[in-house]
């Protein structure tokens, strides 16, 4: 299990270089991250369990980006992926909601979210060539922190009910 962590903080480190410097991250860095969180889960639970807390991580991204659509389509007046939000933010959602039980992705997804907001707020000035904030990059440090602190911290809570 120590390995595939290793691995997913890996990938978490290409899609942060990625996302920061270029705003375009290889396609298959998202599905990586979810095969390697589904993996990760599995050393804690049974993958009945696992695919029910996948299915309720997605309901809530499912929920966010409803949301996220009607504000945009209403208010904003513009599409929600490509004028509002990357294709690679949603992918990372996704990918995402297969690596944590349910409360700790809840938990998780909305200090990430506050997190990218900060580093936005102090770095903005240094991405000025570019219009858009880096989501993905953004959140993935926050995931690779988390995943670094299980290396010394016993976490198990953040895969386990």
């Amino acid at each position: 299990m120590i390995v595939l962590k290793i691995v997913l903080v890996l990938v978490l480190t290409v899609i942060i270089w990625q996302d920061v410097k270029e705003r375009l991250v290889y396609w298959f860095c998202y599905p990586l991250v979810g095969i390697l969180g589904f993996f990760i889960q599995k050393s804690f639970l049974e993958s009945n369990a696992i695919i029910i807390n996948s299915l309720v991580n997605l309901s809530l991204i499912a929920t966010v980006l409803l949301i996220l659509w009607v504000y945009c389509k209403i208010i904003l007046k513009k599409k929600l992926v490509d004028q509002s939000i990357g294709m690679g933010d949603v992918l990372f959602f996704i990918a995402l909601a297969f690596c944590f039980s349910i409360i700790s992705f809840y938990v998780l997804f909305v200090f990430s979210l506050f997190f990218s907001l900060l580093m936005h707020f102090l770095l903005k000035k240094s991405y000025k060539e570019h219009s858009t904030i880096p989501l993905a990059g953004f959140m993935a440090l926050f995931f690779a922190f988390v995943y670094c602190a299980t290396f010394f911290i016993n976490c198990n809570f953040l895969f386990a009910y």
